[in-house]
């Protein structure tokens, strides 16, 4: 059976990408004969707000989307990540870190020609820490993944794609990796996690079959199905769509709140009406490229 998800974070209104993803998310699960699971990603506590998460169930509601209840939240969540760390400790491919960002930007200053300098997790780590023991983890360290150790235990990576833009099946080599993604986060300074550790757990415990969001993330899925691996988790099916823009090219964001769902229904559209603006109906194409006028 097919099951789909949609894993908003509670730090502002939801907008029309949102709105695209969730509904996309939706109609796959319910074409399919399978279900729609709403997660809430508020693993970042100084970020996430309860005001927030009580528009996402009135947006979406408000869509007609229904979900089976209780919701996951990643708070509620910190002990399945920390034995998610433990299992990666006991392979050998987790180290703490104490640097700071303008630690990484200085050691990032003198850039060796044809080396990526950034990646899914933005500036790529250049390994300083990754001599430490886990035994030296204090408070203040993040725990980064060390990517060559965990490519002498999968080397390659598989998954397949059925997005629009990326569709077929992929094969990676983790070596890869080394220089593209470098040493990921996998858990932050006063959180249980990080993204890309938290929606690989929470995936594989709601029983994702299809993962689907913005083609924004396509490049953190190597990430991610690693992780599957080295965790002995599923890897499910991956479907990253087109992003929701503006005229301008410009992709909308939280911070764009002309354009939140809340807004649009405070003027009085329907959500047929939203649904037409997006594109998405029944008999429509399921993903395919809108552009969403000014004003």
């Amino acid at each position: 059976m097919n099951r789909t998800r949609f894993a908003p974070s509670p730090t502002g209104p939801l907008h029309l990408g949102h709105a695209y993803s969730a509904l996309l998310a939706f109609d796959q699960a319910r074409q399919a004969g399978g279900a729609f699971l709403l997660r809430i990603e508020d693993i970042d506590q100084s970020r996430a707000r309860g005001e927030w998460e009580d528009l996402i169930y009135e947006d979406l509601h408000w869509l007609g989307l229904r979900w089976p209840v209780p919701v996951m939240r990643q708070s509620d969540r910190l002990d399945a990540y920390a034995s998610a760390l433990d299992h990666l400790s006991e392979l050998g491919v987790i180290y703490p870190c104490r640097c700071k960002r303008a630690d990484i930007e200085a050691a990032a200053s003198a850039p060796q020609e044809g080396v990526p300098q950034f990646g899914p997790d933005g500036r790529i780590y250049p390994g300083t820490c990754r001599h430490r023991a886990m035994h030296e983890a204090g408070p203040d360290d993040v725990i980064r993944l060390n990517m060559y150790e965990a490519a002498k235990i999968v080397p390659v990576l598989s998954f397949f794609e059925t997005g629009p833009r990326h569709q077929g099946h992929h094969q990676i080599t983790t070596q890869d990796l080394c220089q593209s993604a470098g040493d990921i986060i996998l858990r932050r300074r006063g959180m249980g996690g990080s993204y890309h550790l938290s929606v690989v757990v929470d995936d594989s415990d709601q029983v994702i079959t299809q993962v689907t969001r913005g083609e924004d993330l396509f490049s953190a899925t190597p990430l991610h199905v690693l992780l599957q691996n080295l965790l002995g988790l599923p890897t499910p099916l991956y479907h990253h769509h087109h992003l929701i823009r503006d005229e301008s090219g410009k992709r909308l964001a939280k911070r764009d709140d002309a354009r939140a769902i809340r807004q649009y229904r405070d003027d009085g559209m329907t959500p047929d009406d939203l649904r037409a603006l997006l594109g998405l109906t029944i008999t429509a194409d399921l993903d395919r490229p809108r552009v969403i006028p000014q004003g």
